[in-house]
């Protein structure tokens, strides 16, 4: 037997009957050489995480807008955390741990510059709007031509808004992207002096936990008791209630907080002036870009460009094609007062 059905010969033995076996996957867009050693959804993970996008991530925002503190969150980051939350809850239901790790993995390749902000910006602008887990499929389609998984794909898809993923692993993706958002978002908020610990009500911390890992492990281990006999995953109803009323919680004190979020009518401004500068310029955009303007319209190309920039990134450009430079001719004063 091969690596690859030593595997597969293992998820038929220890995974629950309600887990997306590797090799029942429904397949890919594309036909793709069989890999002796790794499953489908194992080379899904890899795919994603050699991608550009995937690299990428570590240079966007995920609440504080171009944080100088190493210990703020990131886009990548949060990724992170998110796989290890979903790799968790898969394992203690005995579900596929590889296929929630690669749509953990790649639920956010779509997101824009300067978090949610950069998102408004791009639903405002463009004709079609913006969300961005459908930019994330896009992303592993078109823009890295991954080639991954139905399975896959359709977790990426289905992480956010109202759809529900085709597969328990898709929907523990989307539990734990709320998970590790809400917890490290107050984390984060606490260090940047935006809360306290304390302004979650007692209520909530005697509830969830005192503290993000105690808040992780009580949602973690409610979505375990639960289980997924009903085709469902989902936490128990006093434990999803209070983390509804947690996120609530979060979204008057922190998401709508103008000391953290201060900063994003300028982001959204300095997107837009992008925007529309590379839509009166489009062959201005690099390279690639300008290829696939050969089969597709402009709009579609500048908002994929838009969304693909990092912070840094986005900020280097704006300063490139609108602030001028300070002119070093003879009128500049010299560090000695002559002219």
């Amino acid at each position: 037997m091969t690596a690859k059905e030593l595997l597969y010969a293992r998820e038929r033995e220890f995974m629950s009957p309600h887990a997306c076996l590797s090799e029942m996957t429904k397949g890919r867009q594309y036909p793709l050489a069989a890999d002796p050693m790794r499953t489908e959804f194992q080379r899904d993970r890899d795919r994603i995480i050699h991608s550009k996008a995937f690299r990428r991530l570590m240079h966007k925002t995920q609440v504080f807008l171009c944080p100088e503190d190493d210990h703020y969150r990131t886009r990548l980051t949060h990724t992170l955390e998110v796989s290890q939350i979903a790799r968790t809850i898969a394992r203690s239901l005995r579900l596929n741990e590889d296929l929630a790790e690669a749509i953990a993995l790649g639920h956010d390749l779509g997101h824009t510059p300067f978090g949610h902000a950069g998102e408004r910006l791009l639903d405002r602008k463009s004709s079609f709007g913006f969300n961005h887990a459908e930019q994330s499929l896009r992303v592993v389609d078109h823009n890295e031509e991954l080639n991954l998984t139905y399975e896959v794909r359709n977790g990426i898809l289905c992480h956010s808004g109202d759809s529900q993923a085709a597969t328990l692993e898709g929907q523990i993706v989307r539990l734990a992207d709320r998970i590790a958002y809400l917890n490290h978002d107050i984390d984060d908020a606490c260090r940047g002096d935006i809360i306290a610990e304390d302004d979650i009500p007692l209520m909530l911390r005697n509830t969830l936990g005192y503290s993000s890992s105690e808040r992780i492990g009580c949602m973690v281990g409610s979505i375990v008791r639960r289980g997924c006999d009903d085709g469902q995953i989902a936490m128990e109803t006093e434990i999803a209630a209070a983390t509804h009323e947690l996120r609530d919680l979060l979204f008057e004190l922190v998401y709508k907080n103008t000391k953290a979020k201060g900063e994003e009518v300028r982001a959204e401004a300095m997107l837009g002036m992008l925007y529309d500068y590379y839509m009166a310029n489009p062959m201005l955009m690099p390279k690639q870009y300008r290829k696939w303007l050969e089969n597709e319209d402009t709009e579609r190309i500048v908002v994929d460009f838009i969304a693909a920039m990092t912070d840094r990134y986005a900020i280097n450009l704006f300063k490139a094609n609108f602030v001028p430079e300070v002119w070093q001719g003879s009128g500049i004063p010299k560090p000695n007062g002559e002219r």
